[in-house]
């Protein structure tokens, strides 16, 4: 009985939407009249009803027709009316068309999409397996243009940058996936890059770059990543002015790798009074205390902290609302969860294409949902150089003492 009171609604809203949009074209040319003053555009009658699928199940939809016998200049011929909200060849509203594509991105495999939606949406009309296949298309197309875009007029003042790798059925190679996620100037968070590339190259990492700075990309003022990436090797040669900030959450896991499991508890919480310190000089005094602990015995662990200290500290240097932001690259380590998670069900794409696409989307959509930095005010302010010392402002950059005039 519900169901059939909200179908009904669906169909009185999708009819009354139709009849508004042709009651507005008939008076736009209202005052357009053959040689005996008759209308040129009128209302004749209706169409055969046809099945629409909307989001509340299927409806029947009669839709209004127009006689239209205005001529078009420039062709010589008729001109027609053709409906925005309901094409004449449009059997499911277009909201239905967007969700199918992010079902398949989900899991739902496109021979499973009649029996699985038909029983849910009480209809199975205008849906196929071919309709997923040439809607999944699109994707590739998309995302083809996202990689040509103009960057010229963004500015990406952070940076994070990680890989994944996916797993291709239709060829013996696993895809990586490189990603690169910004901070604009304004505080949002946003897809800058995604490309493929030969496992996490240097080479791979340095082309990604320099193809987003020949669009006009800016080079980012901080950058964070996992400490192995062969990203930083490309970024101090694309962008050599870009300061570096290794993932804490990678580097917590690279160290305690170096440790025998019955540390791990110790370590990590002498691990957490380094990253989690007030400032710089307590970090440091942490290190100095996780060095004491345990240099004699495991070496090649504290190493790996202090041979990247600097990188590892930078975050010191930055608005202190930003610190949770910059000390991990989990934009794209929740992000990725998803990705993994799809490409685990369908055991891969089944191409270097189609699993680029399918990132390109599942992160396009995830990014509907990323929230902007704390404080993104202060974005604008490292940008301009301005000054922060263990995370507090210290001279804005309209601050700096002028020359006085000769």
């Amino acid at each position: 009985m519900i169901d059939e009171i909200v179908r009904e609604g669906a169909r009185r809203m999708l009819a009354e939407a139709l009849q508004a949009e042709v009651d507005d074209y008939i008076a736009r040319f209202s005052a357009e009249r053959d040689e005996d003053g008759r209308r040129l555009v009128v209302r004749n009658g209706s169409h055969q009803p046809r099945q629409v699928l909307t989001s509340a199940g299927a409806v029947e939809v009669t839709a209004p027709r127009v006689n239209d016998r205005r001529i078009d200049p420039d062709s010589g011929e008729r001109m027609r009316f053709s409906s925005a909200i309901l094409p004449p060849w449009c059997r499911k509203t277009p909201k239905i068309s967007e969700v199918l594509p992010l079902f398949y991105l989900h899991g739902l495999s496109s021979g499973d999409f009649v029996p699985a939606l038909g029983q849910f949406l009480g209809s199975s009309v205008g849906l196929s397996g071919s309709v997923i296949t040439r809607l999944t298309e699109t994707w590739k197309a998309e995302q083809r243009t996202f990689s040509e875009r103009d960057l010229s007029g963004v500015d990406y003042v952070y940076l994070w940058a990680d890989g994944i790798h996916v797993n291709i059925r239709l060829e013996e190679h696993k895809l990586c996936l490189l990603v690169m996620i910004g901070v604009r100037a304004d505080g949002r968070k946003e897809l800058v890059a995604l490309g493929d590339g030969y496992r996490e190259s240097t080479e791979s990492w340095a082309d990604l770059l320099r193809d987003c700075a020949r669009r006009g990309m800016r080079a980012p003022v901080l950058a964070v990543g996992d400490g192995a990436l062969g990203f930083w090797g490309a970024l101090r040669e694309v962008f050599p002015t870009t300061r570096e900030q290794r993932c804490w959450f990678h580097k917590i896991a690279n160290v305690l790798g170096s440790l025998p499991k019955s540390a791990h508890p110790g370590a990590k919480k002498a691990l957490a009074q380094i990253w989690n310190a007030e400032d710089k000089r307590h970090a440091r005094d942490a290190v100095a205390s996780f060095k004491a602990v345990y240099g004699a015995k495991f070496p090649k662990a504290v190493a790996r902290i202090t041979d990247d200290l600097q990188e590892l500290l930078a975050v010191y240097d930055y608005p202190a609302e930003h610190w949770i932001h910059l000390r991990t690259t989990n934009p794209i380590e929740s992000t990725f969860a998803t990705v993994r998670h799809r490409t685990k069900i369908t055991r891969g794409p089944g191409s270097r294409a189609a699993g680029l696409a399918m990132a390109f989307k599942l992160i396009q959509a995830a990014q509907d949902r990323w929230r902007a930095v704390n404080a993104p005010h202060l974005v604008a302010l490292v940008r301009a150089n301005a000054l922060f010392v263990n995370g507090k402002l210290v001279e804005r950059p309209d601050e700096h003492p002028q020359p006085e005039a000769a």
